[in-house]
């Protein structure tokens, strides 16, 4: 920081990049785990170069990877990249202050280190990024990527991905492929496209295409927010043709299996004329866009079709995951690939774990050899059944060794053969495990079973267990239902009691029903009753745990693998699952590494994590900095619901004050939380500001270098009172011993100030603590 702040910042600046043009965009922070424990670390910040395109917004194409002066140039030359890549940037630099190295992540070209001074100015490297992507921005297939991003609302690598669709719209291709980790919001990026296409006039009509109600659901909710009525569902006695928007099932257009419209595309042709759509979007296509599915893409063959699927780019097993079916995921991933190229763009679920945006998982590999069974490896002998209740899957009648085939492999236990202990065996440590978590019994859950009877034995055997728990409390009114079934067949009447109310419906056992698409965002169970050989399928039913909800306080889920699926682990997130994740002296407790004091208020930084004291009820209690941001923005909103609002409070000293005592421990923790925070270069404004309005928090010589160095000539007293803002912030304006800084008497003291109006002083502090918006020179 301290590098930016006084040789980065004024070298770019001079290369023409002024603030307007630099954002710094700062990820949600991991999540950490230790013991039972989950706690956010800090995120991280990135350092994107803005360049100004005539007719919009300007446009992201550069990355700095900041290092301190003491280290080489192209020290952070690798993070950078890694970066870059996320931000969807041609170029990179790595940066010590003194000088930079550039790389071009599009023809992979290294150069410098150079001077600061050769830095290159925002008109250049937006040439070059023109001529690198092919692209022409006045054309008219690049008005969409002119029109304004949703810079507040949307993450960096959703904004990244919209983009990196529209490159491609606007050199003239037609197919493109988002993959996108569950979780991340690619529905939401599905709607910020079309709605850019939308206002820069190239959308004519659009479709979007999924294959389940409960996903039609989801998007319709989600494309109402940007089209309002222009968009609509297609149902079977509704085309929707008057909307701009359609959102339709593949049952519902008559193109899926046994579908309502007979799955013979009579709906689709009946309604729908070839071309009639000028956009396709293709939901959970890895699944979805083959077969007779595809004729939806080829009867509107001159539309722009993109493609979304939270199928990872490479799935690569970890070591010794067996009988992976790697053929039958290669010939989905070479169909997706086929059709529309590589992703234009690409994010995992390891990377949004590490960004802090998807929960973070906990692996509980059962050790449990079922009924004695050690099926998993090698399948189970029919004379090793012998004895036991053993049934027909089909007839539900006993089961002879003369009946039985000679071998059983592990995956079909329980679609062929029932076996009674072996499910009351499972169920039984599976609802000890929950039973023994933090919260207890009553979290969310998903069993993945293998069939819709397998479904039916064990939400049955997790009920019997669950009463018995309840019984055990006395008078507790146990939930009712606590298991229960949802699959295709039983339907899914509870899903929406699973997914919105916390007193019931706790525990889902399906088959596939839930497998992909559909948010649960308070689950914190993932269970594998069911064996898999698919790592696409794998990874389709983890996501189903991988999305935080900050309701409920759900920072991560835990996986209880009975089957050895988690073999199919993908090996970016296998290594960063099992990671060592405990203190390094720790026996998984949390331990601190240090405390300290500020303001009287203790703060504790914890491996992974820091803690502020503050009191409720009488008594002291830690809580994490992000719950204390939570509830600073809380109090600051019913103080002051708007920005605009509060500078003029924390300009006037007696209403600031005022507005501090209305904050937890009188304004004291917000000090501490500052500290906490790593924000000591900023003025308690600025963490204030960022904690109750999201707005990015600027280092005060930041701020006070805009009067120094962007004003043609401020006047002297301006330039000399904003360095001591850069030096104490807004209480060094107000200090009793202001006048007699040598240099705010040099330039003119207490009597240029009053030269200047009575209302100089807050003109000043309203200029320093303005917004990019709003700020303006002389």
């Amino acid at each position: 920081a301290d590098t930016r702040a006084k040789l980065i910042d004024p070298a770019i600046r001079a290369s023409g990049w002024p603030e307007a043009l630099i954002a710094r965009e700062e990820t949600a922070g991991e999540v950490a785990l230790w013991g039972e424990g989950a706690h956010r670390t800090r995120g991280r910040i990135d350092y994107v170069l803005r360049a100004p395109a005539a007719g919009g917004p300007p446009l992201p194409v550069a990355l700095i990877e900041a290092k301190p002066e003491s280290q080489p140039p192209l020290a952070g030359l690798e993070q950078a990249k890694q970066y870059g890549r996320l931000h969807h940037v041609p170029f990179v630099y790595a940066a010590n202050g003194h000088a930079f190295a550039e790389h071009c992540l599009d023809s992979g070209e290294t150069r410098g280190p150079l001077p600061m001074e050769e830095f290159p100015a925002p008109e250049e490297l937006l040439a070059r990024y023109e001529a690198l992507r092919g692209l022409d921005l006045g054309a008219p297939d690049a008005a969409p990527l002119l029109e304004p991003p949703d810079e507040r609302a949307d993450r960096y690598y959703q904004r990244a991905a919209v983009r990196a669709v529209l490159e491609r719209l606007a050199r003239g291709e037609r197919r493109a492929l988002l993959s996108l980790a569950t979780g991340s919001g690619k529905t939401r990026i599905a709607v910020r496209l079309l709605r850019a296409l939308a206002d820069s006039g190239r959308l004519r009509r659009a479709l979007f295409v999924c294959d389940r109600d409960e996903l039609r659901s989801q998007a319709l909710t989600a494309l109402h927010g940007a089209f309002g009525d222009d968009a609509a569902a297609a149902t079977a006695r509704d085309p929707a043709k008057n909307a701009r928007v359609v959102v339709a099932t593949y049952q519902t257009l008559g193109v899926g299996e046994d579908g309502e419209g007979g799955g013979d595309g009579s709906y689709l042709e009946r309604h729908y004329p070839p071309d009639w759509f000028s956009h396709v979007v293709i939901d959970e296509c890895h699944r979805s866009a083959w077969g007779r599915w595809s004729a939806v893409l080829t009867r509107n063959g001159g539309a722009v079709h993109v493609g979304l699927t939270a199928t990872p780019r490479r799935i690569t097993p970890r070591p010794g995951a067996g009988d992976a079916d790697s053929d039958g995921d290669d010939a989905i991933t070479r169909n997706n690939y086929e059709y529309f190229g590589e992703p234009a763009y690409d994010y995992g679920i390891a990377q949004g774990m590490d960004d802090g945006y998807l929960a973070a998982m906990r692996l509980e590999r059962s050790d449990v050899l079922t009924a004695g069974l050690p099926e998993r490896e090698h399948g189970v002998e029919s004379e090793r059944l012998e004895g036991g209740d053993v049934r027909d899957a089909i007839t539900g009648r006993p089961a002879t060794v003369a009946e039985m085939r000679g071998r059983y492999a592990a995956g079909s236990l329980e679609q062929d053969l029932m076996i009674a202990e072996r499910t009351e065996e499972l169920c039984s440590d599976l609802f000890a495990r929950l039973a023994a978590s933090e919260d207890g019994p009553e979290q969310k859950t998903l069993v993945f079973c293998a069939s819709d009877d397998h479904a039916d034995r064990v939400a049955a055997a997790l009920n019997n267990r669950y009463a018995a728990w309840a019984r055990g409390r006395g008078a507790r009114q146990p939930a009712e239902p606590y298991a229960f079934k949802c699959t295709a067949a039983a339907g899914s009447d509870l899903l929406a009691t699973l997914k919105a109310n916390q007193r019931r419906a706790f525990v889902a056992c399906t088959v596939d029903l839930i497998s992909t698409g559909v948010d649960v965002p308070c689950l914190r169970h993932v269970v594998f009753f069911r064996y898999l050989k698919s790592p696409i399928a794998f990874h389709q039913m983890l996501g189903r745990g991988t999305r935080i909800h900050e309701p409920t306080g759900k920072l991560a889920f835990t996986v209880h693998d009975y089957t050895n699926a988690t073999r199919l682990l993908d090996e970016p997130l296998a290594q960063r699952a099992e990671a060592d994740r405990e203190p390094p002296d720790g026996d998984g407790e949390e331990r601190e590494r240090r405390r300290f004091e500020v303001s009287g208020i203790a703060v504790r930084v914890l491996h992974g994590g820091t803690d502020l004291a503050v009191q409720e009820g009488g008594r002291l209690r830690f809580v994490s900095l992000a719950e204390y941001r939570e509830r600073l923005a809380e109090r600051l909103l019913a103080e002051v619901p708007a920005l605009g609002g509060f500078r003029e409070r924390w300009i006037d000293p007696p209403a600031r004050e005022a507005l501090l005592a209305a904050l937890p421990d009188e304004g004291r923790s917000a000090e501490a939380y500052r500290a906490a925070a790593g924000l000591e270069e900023c003025d308690l404004y600025d963490v204030l500001a960022s904690a109750g309005w999201n707005e990015t928090p600027r280092p005060r010589v930041d701020r006070a270098g805009r009067v120094g160095e962007a004003d043609p000539e401020p006047p002297a007293i301006e330039r000399a009172l904003a360095r001591q803002f850069a030096l104490g912030g807004t209480e060094a304006l107000e200090s009793g011993t202001l006048f007699g800084v040598p240099a705010v008497r040099e330039a003119g003291g207490r009597a240029a100030l009053a030269a200047a109006g009575g209302g100089a002083m807050p003109a000043l502090k309203r200029r320093l603590l303005a917004t990019d918006a709003e700020w303006t020179p002389r």
